[in-house]
């Protein structure tokens, strides 16, 4: 049933973007008194068509090989060899674009805006490593993505951090993750692709702070392995979430651990539970009572997060254009003295549109972030009461574990073992 339903899903939307390919022009182009002539409708060649097929097709492949290195074959140096090749071929070649990271907000946008039409192409960017990670683990992280791998490259003498400060950094992903959502539900930006730091170094262009910024991230990515993938990165965020439901994911050995303690210290990104003995437990009742306590804290938090964040709900609306050129409009005192005026107020009174048109609509989208802002605080302290919930739980562990959230499968540990698969241990 299930299978049934995903199909007629793709068939739907394959049939929506069929319409919108073969759709005509119904009404004349405007003719402007101005004498502005109205450029020409640019298409996608087909050799642009074509390469974005392959790069999904290229995104599948390496996905299932990425897999198989690290499940089946366990293999660190391949790992490493397939993030080379991604960031020469999804990075420099592609420029960064499709990205993964990325489409969210797209398929957000999607959702909140029938008007808005997302490529096939998007859609199969944003939900392949989805698929794969709830299978198989983080693969995409470990040596497809290329804003990742190319910090990979550069972690070339990773230090550990307090772990109560990788807790705390931790959130910081879903605060971004809950912003990007939030300006694309509302149609305001693509701030992952805006602040991207990567993008600058794949198409050799970009703003003198984003390269500043990026190369920052990798400087200290030299010394804390892949600040930006553990720290800010919202798609990172979500395949934290279904990872941790994936049906396979690397193990550190390939069959009994003999507890030598080697693995210990060599994930980069503290990924690694290492066995918690019973004489380590806390007291049954008062683990119980700290377990009852934040259970019943985490709607308070939530409510607390709600309220507090849609406080900032104009903060968060001025980012809008429209919202920020009504306020424009309204602190305006020059209105009417073309000399004295802003070029987005200019272009406003050129465009026909009446001021309270235009004040309707912002108060709308302002409205909208106000909505927002509740559910933005309440995720936010959804995620926090989780987290100390997380925090609270005694796990008895006898080996050397994954962690299946954070771990990337970037099969490092794996060569630390010298523990044998089973079928060549004699």
């Amino acid at each position: 049933m299930k299978k049934s339903l995903s199909i007629i899903f793709l068939l739907i939307i394959f049939s929506i973007q069929i319409y919108n390919v073969i759709a005509i022009q119904r009404f004349p182009k405007p003719e402007f008194e101005s004498g502005h002539t109205q450029p020409p409708t640019l298409t996608p060649s087909p050799r642009a068509q074509a390469l974005d097929i392959l790069d999904v097709f290229v995104l599948a492949a390496a996905l299932s090989i990425v897999s198989w290195l690290v499940i089946k074959k366990r293999s660190r140096k391949g790992v490493f060899w397939m993030s080379v090749f991604a960031v020469l071929y999804f990075g420099i070649f592609r420029e960064g674009c499709v990205c993964s990271v990325g489409s969210l907000q797209n398929v957000t946008l999607a959702l909140f805006n029938p008007e808005y039409s997302i490529p096939l192409t998007v859609i199969a960017f944003f939900i392949l490593p989805l698929v794969y990670t709830l299978f198989f683990g983080r693969t995409f992280c470990a040596g497809v993505c290329p804003l990742g791998t190319l910090q990979d490259i550069f972690a070339l003498r990773p230090m550990s951090i307090k772990s109560w400060l990788e807790k705390v950094l931790g959130v910081i992903p879903f605060i971004y993750l809950g912003l990007a959502v939030l300006y694309a539900a509302t149609g305001t930006d693509f701030i992952v692709c805006r602040y991207d730091p990567f993008v600058g170094f794949f198409r050799f262009e970009g703003t003198f702070m984003m390269f500043i910024i990026g190369g920052l991230l990798l400087l200290i990515g030299v010394f804390i392995a892949r600040p930006y993938c553990r720290f800010l990165c919202p798609y990172g965020a979500l395949l934290n979430l279904v990872s941790r439901f994936s049906r396979k994911h690397i193990t550190i050995t390939p069959a009994e651990c003999i507890n030598c303690k080697l693995c210990e210290d060599s994930c980069p990104f503290e990924a690694i539970n290492k066995p918690v003995v019973l004489k380590d437990k806390e007291e049954k009742p008062i683990a119980s009572r700290r377990f009852i306590f934040i259970s019943v804290i985490i709607p308070l938090l939530v409510l607390i997060g709600g309220f507090t964040a849609s406080q900032f709900h104009e903060n968060l609306a001025i980012v809008n254009p429209k919202v920020r050129l009504a306020k424009e409009l309204i602190n305006n005192t020059n209105y009417g003295e073309p000399n004295e005026e802003a070029f987005e107020i200019t272009a406003f009174k050129s465009a026909g549109q009446s001021k309270e048109e235009l004040y309707k609509e912002a108060a709308e989208i302002t409205n909208q972030f106000y909505i927002g802002g509740w559910i933005l605080g309440g995720f936010l302290g959804l995620v926090f009461g989780f987290t100390l919930l997380s925090l609270s739980v005694f796990r008895y562990r006898e080996d050397y574990t994954p962690n299946k959230g954070t771990c990337i499968s970037c099969a490092r540990c794996v060569d630390y073992c010298p523990v044998l698969p089973e079928d060549r241990s004699l």
